[in-house]
């Protein structure tokens, strides 16, 4: 059964993403997650313990934390401690780094650097002894418990990586085409390293508007295709954009791309992201009526995905969430 998630951004006032969290547990939801650039939004972990306080049973987490703007142990130690006064209720989604590093003048991680940060993130919240920087570190107050590390991928590498050792997979856009692609690149990863492919959460995160005017909700969530473009092109310099490392369906619409702006990263209306055809819009979000989001949900569970979660940034956050909850939940749960 598909479980639902709702990502937010940490703009004042803070009591709005907790009221967010709160609203949307109510409505079914199981999960919350904020952006986690602390230079552009507030500092979210002060937030997720506010989040924790507001919500039963709900899991909070970043989407998607990096290895570079904080010490992998200082990290740990923070999922360690909202577990133990809540529960064991975080999860660790966790990437290369994009706007938190680059705003700071500095280059994404690479994915040996991901890959130790999170055996060390997990190893330590989980109350277990790691090796890092020379010495050998635990936490004398943490004994047990449990913190899920996430990754997001795209890239034939980072798929690989995940499948190799995270414990779910987060695929940053909707597309049926590029989730079938990139859930078998995870999954047949698993399975060469010895795992259970199916152990692997997958979780899909894209924005969703549900509503009738579809123009009007294209322009709102533009900036998506922007924000994917931007690692995308990451990817082409990396692979190239023939088709043989990465599918076409991925890489076919940043042509046009000049640039990217972060002052305008996930904002409705960002200028850079005007070159993002309607097309790419429509495949990489879920837009229209709760029956269109429905039969996307539909087919993206049929290719193993575990959870969807919206990104709710667009001027009908309310009313999108309470149709989830109303119909669209409902409807999968069913």
């Amino acid at each position: 059964m598909m479980e639902f998630g709702v990502v937010m951004q940490t703009d004042p006032p803070a009591w709005r993403v907790v009221e967010l969290a709160a609203r949307a547990e109510a409505l079914g939801f199981t999960h919350a997650y904020t952006f986690d650039s602390h230079v552009l939004w507030q500092e979210p972990f002060v937030i997720y313990s506010a989040m924790l306080a507001a919500t039963t049973e709900m899991v909070v987490g970043p989407m998607v934390t990096n290895p570079g703007t904080r010490d992998w142990t200082v990290t740990a130690s923070m999922f360690a401690t909202l577990n133990d006064m809540y529960g064991e209720r975080t999860v660790c989604a966790i990437g290369r780094g994009d706007s938190a590093m680059r705003v700071l003048g500095l280059k994404p991680c690479n994915l040996a650097t991901l890959e130790e940060s999170m055996g060390v993130i997990k190893g330590l919240a989980e109350g277990g002894t790691v090796e890092y920087n020379g010495t050998t570190q635990t936490f004398p107050w943490r004994s047990g418990g449990s913190l899920p590390i996430w990754m997001a991928a795209y890239g034939p590498k980072a798929l690989d990586l995940c499948g190799r050792k995270a414990d779910g997979f987060v695929l940053q856009l909707a597309d049926p085409q590029i989730a079938e692609w990139t859930i078998a690149a995870v999954r047949r990863s698993a399975e060469q390293a010895g795992r259970d492919p199916d152990s692997i959460t997958i979780c899909v995160v894209a924005p969703a508007y549900v509503g009738d005017d579809i123009a009007h909700q294209r322009d709102q969530v533009r900036w998506f295709g922007g924000m994917v473009g931007n690692h995308v092109a990451d990817l082409v310099g990396r692979y190239g954009s023939d088709g043989s490392a990465l599918p076409q369906a991925l890489t076919d619409y940043i042509e046009g791309r000049k640039g990217y702006d972060y002052t305008e990263h996930g904002r409705t209306g960002a200028v850079h992201t005007e070159f993002v055809p309607d097309a790419i819009i429509d495949r990489f979000c879920i837009l229209g009526d709760e029956a269109a989001h429905i039969e996307r949900l539909q087919e993206l569970e049929a290719l193993g995905v575990d959870q969807f979660a919206i990104y709710l940034m667009h001027d009908q956050q309310d009313e999108t969430l309470d149709a989830y909850g109303r119909v669209i939940v409902p409807a999968m749960r069913n």
